[in-house]
């Protein structure tokens, strides 16, 4: 699996998306005092749902604001990256399906999350997944010290350590695996931290994570 993906456009070089999965999976409310600020009650197992692959987009590209929504909001998270196939693996075993990590931002429609009530139109638009610069190895990418951040205009909007967690990432890949098998290239974005907001169009999001990079942007009316 390679590391950066390119294609070339009138001889410019532009950075693809950092991962191919086959599917998307997404951890809801694994952090606490995200559930609390959302007023959602702490899961007591990981709270799963899937992005389209047409969601996903890489850094630099454009978050589409839809017209039928009237609040979209960020999520900066961490994103896992699989590296071999996995299919009921044990929580201590899990780490040797990680290929890399990756930074993802889980952009929402709020007011069609909750008018829906279930969360695929909301989380699933074109341009809802943007996740990159780039994968980094997993030896390379410490956890234990790492935080996620997240910058609007500059301006600091998140920043947690990802031990916060409530399900840490061995345990979210051994809870996913039980009911789906996942394959290489697939794409886990781990939950995000408290201090999730509005973007409108004109904004630049940031989503940055020590060990990885920054992944990086701007809002654009549809």
């Amino acid at each position: 699996m390679d590391r950066l993906h390119f294609c070339y456009e009138n001889t410019e070089p532009r950075l693809l998306p950092a991962c191919r999965p086959s599917k998307i999976v997404c951890v809801g409310r694994n952090y606490v005092e995200h559930a609390q600020e959302l007023g959602n009650p702490v899961p007591a197992e990981p709270l799963i749902f899937l992005k389209p692959i047409s969601s996903l987009i890489p850094n630099g590209a454009a978050i589409v604001y839809p017209s039928i929504s009237a609040l979209v909001s960020f999520e900066g998270e961490l994103g896992v990256i699989i590296g071999k196939r996995t299919r009921r693996v044990q929580a201590e075993e899990a780490e040797a399906s990680i290929f890399g990590y990756t930074c993802v931002n889980d952009v929402t429609a709020r007011d069609l999350q909750k008018k829906d009530g279930q969360w695929s139109r909301a989380k699933g638009f074109d341009t809802f997944c943007p996740a990159g610069p780039w994968i980094v190895p997993r030896a390379e990418v410490d956890l234990s010290t790492a935080r996620v951040r997240t910058f609007v205009n500059g301006e600091k909007k998140q920043d947690a350590p990802v031990t916060d967690m409530i399900f840490p990432v061995a345990v979210l890949i051994e809870h996913i695996s039980r009911f789906m098998t996942l394959e290489p290239g697939d794409l886990i974005a781990t939950g995000t931290p408290p201090g999730v907001g509005p973007l409108v169009p004109g904004d630049v999001v940031r989503v940055e994570i020590d060990g990885i990079g920054a992944l990086e942007n701007p809002v654009t009316k549809e």
